[in-house]
């Protein structure tokens, strides 16, 4: 890619009118009159390739488990991140839906939407939540509604966080700062896809399905092993020590501050392509193979490392395998596994106290050793 980016002379009107507005707020009732907050475009982003790798790997597949992106202060972690909320397409659900069901699979509609007899199909927006540190339990679980109370005499339930983010992504900036009781809660939410509140004579059980994304400082505090470990992808990022690229982000950022609309329509044509490389690779991934030779290395290079439990092999082999969707490859290969190793295992690994070594460096050094090049 030129370090300059695209031309914007170049981008057609339709372009701009995607540009301008996130796919995210595209085809929802009402929204295209209302502004939109322009956001950096992911394609925009300079450096930082394992993380956007492991963002776009989430999005392709997300029953891998999320991704915990750990690095220095001021890397672009939450820009990324949110950069990816703009540039998904968006996704069907049952029109009036607090949980945004999805129409094409009954069996994880919500109990409204299986007692409903006329459910209608809307294109919706990908939902990307903010989970605040100082957020309660109530705000995250949901609680009474009351207002309804007050007004009405009822009780309703006010669905909360996990709510909204049920199809979506569930973002927790300095994830590792986050208080032991919500540590607790996700952890019961994300083994089960469900949430439960019971709470002022109200009993409510509705899905929570959402790709966990965290992010944070580790000089600021480490993150619980348990909830480390429902993590599929754990990126590293650093600050540039080159300075071409430091130069090229300062310049980038720079031209979206002082021009934000002209800047994400430059890059319009970068983001279409980006979103329709993610479609394609959903397409495909049911179709990509994983040959047992493939499984026998994933298994030999865990082996090799002393992973706890089989969540490496299983996280290597979904990861491996929506990374070749991704690429548009039928097969996973040892290549795809050199790839990702070191995102899907790095946080799984044992502590030993004879190797002070970092885990991705035992990570590259167990793949030299078991899938030589």
């Amino acid at each position: 890619m030129d370090a300059s980016g695209p031309d914007p002379r170049a981008v057609s009107a339709e372009d701009v009118s995607v540009a301008a507005k996130p796919a995210a707020a595209r085809k929802r009732g009402g929204a295209a009159s209302r502004p939109v907050r322009l956001v950096f475009p992911f394609s925009a982003i300079v450096g930082q390739d394992e993380m956007k790798l492991a963002l776009l790997i989430a999005a392709v597949d997300p029953a891998i488990g999320g991704v915990l992106v750990f690095g220095d202060r001021g890397t672009g972690k939450s820009t990324t991140v949110r950069a990816l909320a703009a540039l998904l397409p968006p996704m069907r659900a049952v029109a009036g839906c607090a949980f945004a069901c999805d129409p094409g699979r009954p069996a994880g509609l919500c109990e409204a939407c299986r007692a409903s007899s006329r459910r209608v199909a809307v294109q919706v927006p990908v939902p990307v939540v903010d989970l605040p540190l100082g957020a309660t339990e109530d705000r995250v679980t949901g609680a009474l509604d009351i207002e309804r109370a007050l007004a009405e005499g009822v009780k309703a339930f006010e669905p909360g966080l996990l709510a909204r983010a049920h199809r979506g992504f569930l973002y927790i900036d300095e994830v590792n700062l986050l208080e032991d009781h919500l540590v607790d809660l996700l952890l019961d939410v994300a083994a089960s896809g469900e949430n439960v509140v019971e709470r002022e004579g109200i009993s409510i059980r509705h899905p929570a399905r959402f790709v966990l994304i965290g992010s944070g400082n580790p000089e600021e505090g480490e993150l619980r092993p348990q909830l480390t470990d429902r993590f599929g992808l754990a990126v590293e990022v650093r600050t540039p020590k080159d300075l071409p690229t430091r130069i090229e982000v300062v310049r980038r950022r720079d031209a979206f501050e002082r021009d934000p609309r002209r800047f994400v329509a430059a890059w319009a044509r970068e983001e279409a392509a980006t979103r329709r490389r993610i479609l394609a690779a959903r397409r495909l991934l049911p179709k990509v193979r994983v040959t047992d030779a493939t499984l026998a290395d994933t298994a030999k290079l865990c082996l090799a490392l002393g992973t706890d439990g089989l969540r490496g092999e299983l996280t290597l082999m979904r990861t491996a395998r929506a990374l070749a969707a991704l690429e548009g490859d039928a097969e996973v290969t040892v290549a795809h596994l050199r790839r990702i190793a070191a995102p899907a295992l790095r946080h799984r690994l044992r502590r030993d106290p004879l190797d002070e070594a970092v885990a991705g460096t035992r990570v590259e050094r167990a793949l030299a050793e078991v899938l030589p090049p």
